[in-house]
């Protein structure tokens, strides 16, 4: 009986260590497959879509405090457009997200608290106002709306009815020339997931991420899962050919973000604790030429910069 119950007590002590870290793995690789089942939706509907800008209306406030502005961008996207390609359950306007399963705060991959942005300005303050070598575009200030799809997932949707295709100011691409421009003017949908509705972690990296989609006609659509920072040493920075060797050499799944990818992840920088520390500007793997590759930057721009300088660099999971 005494070496029955000892064996039994080892199993116990075995499955208490064992067990969280199994379930652990069992949520991550459900969290993956329904990540890729989800952005393969979403491609496959901004796909069959006509022009994504112009949807809604949107009108100013006559006066400081008056009460006749209108906004109804994104909601009118999600009901006339996408609705009409994408099974959505549910749609709920900006003063009801909760009724989504849109949670009010969510932990970024720092680890720490972050409100959950409502508004096109609190996702990026660049959308309020950018100028860079005498360009400059302006946004208003949309509220996000927020869907259900059928598998569960609660979706919070900002919008740009105003996104372009062409690049504002962008010079051409010649050896040794730069090339810049504002993602931000491009970006016409950003969507936040939350795999599991209300229900926990509410964790960025886990069952929170970001698909966001590029360009009013022949539209891109990414959904970069940010991994490591990498940087020679510790908080240093790093050339772009280190940053990408660095990223490859984690894990196979590790690699540098294109500069859709790159864009995405600046734009949504709160939820993926993308700083200025240990520089405000980022490799992405895109290369431009010989010399250069594209970077974008925290302030909201898009650049490029030889690849011998030192910058900071996020890798991405495939």
């Amino acid at each position: 009986m005494a070496e029955i119950l000892l064996s039994l007590t080892i199993i116990g002590v075995v499955a208490a260590i064992t067990l969280p870290s199994l379930t652990g793995n069992i949520n991550e690789r459900t969290w993956n497959t329904q990540r890729k089942a989800l952005y393969a939706r979403i491609s496959q509907a901004v796909s069959l879509m006509p022009a994504l800008n112009g949807y809604g209306t949107v009108k100013e406030a006559s006066s400081e405090g008056a009460n006749d502005a209108v906004d109804t961008a994104a909601e009118t996207f999600l009901t006339s457009g996408l609705s009409k390609v994408l099974k959505i359950n549910n749609i709920c306007d900006n003063s009801h997200l909760a009724d989504c399963g849109i949670v009010s705060a969510i932990t970024n991959m720092g680890g720490v608290s972050t409100t959950m942005p409502t508004t096109l300005y609190t996702l990026h303050d660049a959308f309020s106002s950018v100028a860079w070598s005498g360009s400059s575009f302006s946004t208003l200030d949309t509220k996000a709306a927020a869907f259900e799809t059928q598998n569960g997932e609660s979706i919070l949707a900002f919008y740009n009815p105003f996104c372009r295709t062409d690049y504002l100011n962008e010079a051409s691409l010649t050896n040794g020339g730069n090339v810049f421009g504002f993602p931000e003017s491009n970006m016409c949908v950003n969507l936040i997931y939350d795999l599991n509705g209300s229900k926990g972690p509410n964790t960025a990296g886990k069952d929170i991420g970001i698909i966001t989609v590029f360009n009013a006609t022949d539209s891109v659509t990414v959904a970069p899962m940010p991994s490591a920072a990498v940087s020679a040493n510790n908080n240093s920075t790093v050339a772009w050919i280190d940053s990408s060797r660095a990223c490859t050499a984690q894990d196979s799944e590790s690699r540098l973000p294109n500069i859709d990818e790159l864009a995405a992840m600046i734009i949504n920088k709160d939820i993926f604790n993308i700083t200025n520390t240990p520089h405000a500007t980022y490799w992405s793997s895109t290369v431009l030429n010989s010399e250069r590759a594209l970077t974008a930057g925290i302030s909201g721009y898009r650049f490029s910069d030889i690849k011998t300088l030192e910058l900071g660099a996020r890798c991405v999971k495939r």
